[in-house]
């Protein structure tokens, strides 16, 4: 009678180191897959703003080079003063 409680006991004493064993690994499971949904939002963010900046300084050098260039739009005769009357 002795030996039956025992291992009943020692059943027990396992099986509730089971269910703590897996209560911890289903916490840590939990918790890896909030990191990596995080790490997801950062590094989505990240890569919103590194294209808005890579965005932002390809126009400013655009703008740059453009200003650079400084050939006019469209040629415009002078007008002298008899083609002016006659307008």
């Amino acid at each position: 009678m002795q030996t039956k409680l025992r291992d009943n006991g020692r059943m027990g004493l396992w099986g509730f180191l089971a269910v703590l064993g897996m209560s911890q690994l289903y916490v840590v499971r939990e918790l890896l897959a909030a990191f990596a949904l995080f790490a997801l939002g950062f590094a989505t963010i990240a890569v919103v703003i590194a294209g808005l900046y890579m965005l932002r300084h390809g126009l400013q050098l655009a703008v740059v080079r453009l200003t650079d260039f400084r050939q006019p739009v469209m040629n415009v005769a002078t007008v002298n003063r008899e083609n002016q009357k006659a307008a």
